[in-house]
């Protein structure tokens, strides 16, 4: 029942990316709360195992999957419906690049956009258009997208997933927006927190996902240990509270009990605690703006405990400052920051560079994107995908991993 006492049905939900963290736990929620979600429509990328055991679990309407054949994906769902006693079962199925884009906007009460990387901008922008709330966990979109995402979305259509700032706006809801003197996101650290930027040369992949707190892919968790993710967050901040750079701060706080506040002109602050997993920000993603009841274990406040918090070393990470100067460039500066970073931490896992050389990497790649001519006017999506296909392959040029022609600023990856 709602707040009114009313019988409410089920939201339906559309999980894009359903095969990975965030989706699964996304999913695991819905599971538990099968009275107020009803998914409608999945998406994935290849783990064609996984997703058709969730499409038989959940019953969907619609299975969307961007690698793969119409035949394998069918044939994968009739073995787990017949195993599950549901030989009848058969969902509607879209197969290629534009699969996640056909889930986004089936026209789902609740798109769930937990895709990594860029590509989750064309279907953020889908399930905008559909009208469907969007919980957004792929804060590139909005990073690398933000003055179209925000000029297609409506008032409060937008309800952010990432911790941070899942924590902010819950903090918001104790002042009005004229009452707000700067938001606090607190980071981590990273598994390298406190050491200096000459002691990072030598750090391997396996260093670099070795992250404290999370267990996340291999491009979000070494983003975490650049520091780049808090960069992306501290745009994705500014876009989506409509807060100027220079009242957005990072606090380094180990523990991450605390996901971010938000200080009031009053000099009161206000914080958002738990423990540091994502269901309570996946669910408040599906529900908002309710409540689900038992979500996760609270913060147990009998027991003694320390929560440290620290000033960021910019020198040692410098990729939160470059975001600073990135965001407020603004254009497609956003997105060549996000690919050219994307590419970077490929050739680090690949053993092509060392760690210190994914930051150093991606600012030259926006330094040298002011003469690179493809910012013209007001931003579209052909703009972004222009400047994002240039970073990768600049990068890949600046790296010695591809081909670049000088003219055209065209290239592929070798």
């Amino acid at each position: 029942m709602g707040d009114n006492g009313w019988v409410t049905s089920p939201r339906s939900v559309a999980v894009l990316g359903s095969t990975g963290s965030i989706g699964t736990q996304a999913l695991d929620v819905i599971a538990r709360n099968p009275d107020r979600f009803r998914v409608t429509a999945l998406s994935a990328g290849s783990n064609l195992d996984l997703l058709a055991e969730q499409a038989v679990a959940f019953e969907v309407d619609l299975v969307a999957v961007a690698r793969g054949t119409h035949e394998a994906v069918a044939e994968a769902i009739g073995a787990y419906a017949a195993a599950a006693g549901r030989a009848a079962y058969r969902p509607a199925v879209v197969v290629g690049d534009e699969a996640a884009v056909t889930a986004a906007g089936s026209g789902a009460d609740v798109v769930l956009n937990g895709i990594t990387g860029s590509i989750g901008l064309r279907p953020t922008l889908a399930a905008l258009a559909a009208g469907s709330t969007l919980a957004l966990a792929n804060k590139e979109s909005l990073i690398v997208g933000g003055p179209l995402v925000k000029a297609a979305a409506r008032p409060d259509q937008i309800v952010p997933v990432d911790s941070e700032h899942s924590a902010i706006a819950q903090s918001l809801r104790g002042g009005t927006a004229s009452e707000v003197r700067r938001l606090v996101v607190t980071a981590s650290g990273g598994p390298f927190r406190g050491r200096s930027r000459e002691s990072l040369r030598d750090v391997t992949p396996a260093d670099a996902l070795a992250h404290p707190n999370f267990s996340m892919g291999r491009v979000i968790t070494t983003n975490s240990a650049t520091l780049v993710n808090k960069g992306l967050e501290v745009i994705e901040a500014h876009l989506l509270f409509d807060i100027p750079f220079e009242a957005i701060e990072v606090v380094v706080h180990p523990q991450q009990l605390i996901h971010s506040m938000v200080e009031f002109v009053d000099g009161s602050t206000i914080a958002q605690a738990g423990p540091p997993r994502m269901l309570v920000p996946i669910a408040l993603g599906l529900s908002w703006p309710e409540r689900l009841a038992d979500v996760d274990v609270p913060v147990d406040w009998t027991k003694a405990q320390t929560w440290e918090f620290e000033p960021l070393d910019d020198d040692a990470f410098p990729a939160v400052r470059l975001a600073r100067q990135v965001g407020a460039a603004g254009g497609t500066y956003p997105a060549v920051y996000n690919a050219a970073n994307e590419v970077a931490v490929d050739a680090f896992h690949d053993g092509h560079i060392g760690f210190v050389d994914i930051v150093d990497t991606v600012a030259r790649v926006v330094e040298e994107h002011a003469g690179s001519g493809i910012d013209s006017g007001e931003l579209s999506v052909e703009d972004v995908l222009r400047a994002d296909e240039w970073a990768r392959a600049r990068a890949g040029k600046v790296l010695g991993l591809a081909t670049m022609d000088d003219a055209t600023g065209q290239g592929a990856r070798s």
